[in-house]
């Protein structure tokens, strides 16, 4: 397995997508993750969104992760796509994360669906809309051969059978799932459940614990975690972390575990990358 981390973490500290680059490179980690930007951000443009806009070249910006010897795991274009906006605004903007993905050298694109259930539809009018979106999506995936992941993020990815239904929306190995560890626990669910059902789908991971007093106030009551506030192996999810880890192991998982914690300039995620660190040592788990 290799480990990487989403740029999410450093949100709050209002880096610049470069500075990641550069914690990446001195904390001997090699793989990123970070969300896509359609259009121009004041703050983004001003360098303090550790995040990337698709108007910035893909090839130039590939060549200058080269320089810091880090590359994408996946880039995040989860713009829900469950309510009745999703063609309109989420559709076009997954095609278009596709095609720059391609040529910055992204394996995998990030997608969802809306944390509740979306108003003026019932559940089967968005699953329809859903569908006909993700037919779109994953025959474009396929012409560029970029995997489409759906996450365990809203009101029905959380939900192990309509996860199943969304991931046989389209007979194709171009779709497939990024498991989040936290967004299912928060959800009322069981991580060490809800990934034995969707093994054979997953494609990267999500790493991220959950804080007591996080878990006391809304689990159950909230489908996902924007980004974790409790380093890894602090939480109430941290023997659901070691558990997944192990079954992701027997299955011989080889790609990305992306951290997924609050960064708080740095701290913070250093302390979760030391953990996965030592807990994929003790669970034999060979990282690369």
């Amino acid at each position: 397995m290799r480990i990487g981390f989403h740029t999410d973490a450093f949100n709050s500290a209002y880096w610049s997508f470069e500075k990641c680059l550069q914690w990446a490179s001195d904390n001997d980690v090699h793989f990123i993750e970070c969300g896509l930007i359609d259009g121009v951000s004041w703050i983004h443009g001003l360098g303090y969104q550790p995040h990337v806009a698709l108007y910035e070249d893909p090839a130039l910006l590939r060549r200058k992760m080269d320089r810091y010897g880090v590359r994408f795991s996946q880039v995040d274009a989860a713009y829900p796509l469950s309510g009745a906006d999703g063609p309109l605004r989420g559709v076009p903007y997954v095609l278009k994360s596709i095609a720059w993905a391609a040529q910055a050298g992204s394996p995998c694109v990030d997608t969802t669906d809306g944390l509740y259930m979306p108003e003026g539809l019932s559940e089967e009018e968005a699953m329809a809309l859903m569908k006909r979106s993700y037919e779109t999506i994953v025959e474009v995936a396929e012409a560029h051969e970029i995997i489409v992941n759906i996450e365990p993020h809203g009101y029905f990815t959380t939900r192990p059978d309509f996860m199943a239904r969304m991931l046989a929306f389209v007979d194709s190995k171009w779709l497939r799932m990024n498991m989040d560890t936290g967004n299912t626990f928060i959800a009322g669910q069981e991580p060490t459940e809800f990934l034995p059902r969707f093994i054979d789908k997953v494609s990267h991971v999500h790493v991220k614990d959950v804080s007591q007093s996080l878990a006391d106030a809304v689990r159950g009551g909230q489908t996902g975690i924007a980004v974790s506030h409790c380093a890894l192996g602090d939480g109430v999810n941290a023997q659901n972390i070691k558990a997944c880890l192990a079954q992701l192991r027997e299955h011989g998982y080889d790609g990305v575990l992306s951290l997924e914690c609050e960064g708080a300039a740095g701290p913070m995620i250093e302390k979760s990358l030391a953990w996965i660190r030592a807990t994929c040592r003790d669970l034999g788990i060979k990282l690369h």
